[in-house]
């Protein structure tokens, strides 16, 4: 079984020391699935939701976006990485439910997974938040890596 990273042998909190790692390209993508319920799908005008705050779903990938740059401000021991591709897709899976998809990239010590969770966490909670005076019933779910490559080992949702 393996340990937890995070834990020196002191059993302290801290960042896991990455300088002896080889820089290489590493990619991930995550995936949050909002389900908006018949009310707010019913505000949907082709592949965007127009709110009084703005499109919806384009408002998102930016907010996505600042939060996936921002990770290592966010969570205490992800290291500071610079991105070098961040890009989102949001896709109307069924009349309730629209996928949010981030991919990062970049070429570091260390893998992207947190950045690409953080930043479609964040645009689905955008998504909440434009579209909460329609229906609080919003539910945010699924959240999920979908595929991890670079470093150590590789990664492919089931």
């Amino acid at each position: 079984m393996n340990s937890f990273t995070h834990i020196d042998a002191e059993n302290q909190p801290g960042m896991v020391d990455v300088s002896d790692k080889n820089t290489t390209k590493r990619e991930a993508t995550a995936e949050a699935i909002v389900q908006l319920g018949p009310d707010v799908m019913q505000q949907l005008e082709g592949e965007e939701i127009q709110s009084k705050k703005g499109p919806v779903f384009q408002t998102a990938i930016i907010a996505g976006t600042m939060a996936a740059k921002n990770t290592s401000n966010l969570i205490p021991f992800c290291h500071p990485l610079p991105l070098e591709k961040c890009k989102f897709k949001i896709e109307v899976i069924d009349t309730e439910h629209v996928s949010v998809k981030c991919t990062c990239l970049t070429n570091a010590r260390t893998g992207v997974e947190m950045e690409a969770l953080t930043g479609a966490n964040v645009a689905a909670l955008t998504i909440y938040d434009m579209c909460k005076a329609v229906s609080k019933a919003i539910v945010i779910k699924d959240t999920r890596l979908l595929t991890k490559s670079g470093g150590k080992s590789d990664f492919i949702a089931q």
